[in-house]
């Protein structure tokens, strides 16, 4: 394994954690196509009504932890377990590419603030070594 912080990749002009965070950033990129987060989404659809904050009439979500409604701009598609194990850490791209494209089963619609919360709640299980 190259030495922290040394220039290894992209002619040698990138280190091991700016091609990961590269690699990392287009895979997650592409999992806003994946097929299973659509029909999450759907599955998660109540009604179409005005949204508050914009006046327009717009597709409203229901939070799977606090039932609430809300429109599309204020819920995220969450992994129901974490991508990244935060006990245990990056392990290896194939384990992390078939954890970040799971089934419909492993996928739920939250709120951002819920989101936020469950995000929050992971990383105090399991702090940073």
């Amino acid at each position: 394994m190259p030495a922290k912080g040394k220039l290894t990749r992209n002619n040698n002009q990138w280190t091991e954690a700016r091609y990961r965070s590269f690699v990392v950033s287009a895979l997650r990129a592409s999992f806003r196509r994946w097929p299973a987060r659509g029909r999450v989404m759907h599955s998660a659809a109540t009604e179409r009504r005005v949204n508050p904050s914009s006046g327009r009439l717009a597709w409203h979500y229901r939070c799977n932890h606090c039932q609430q409604d809300f429109p599309a701009k204020n819920v995220q598609v969450d992994h129901i377990l974490p991508i990244v194990d935060p006990s245990v850490g990056f392990q290896s791209w194939d384990t992390f590419i078939n954890r970040l494209y799971v089934e419909d089963s492993g996928l739920q619609v939250l709120c951002k603030p819920c989101h936020q919360a469950k995000g929050a709640a992971d990383r105090l299980a399991f702090p940073a070594k």
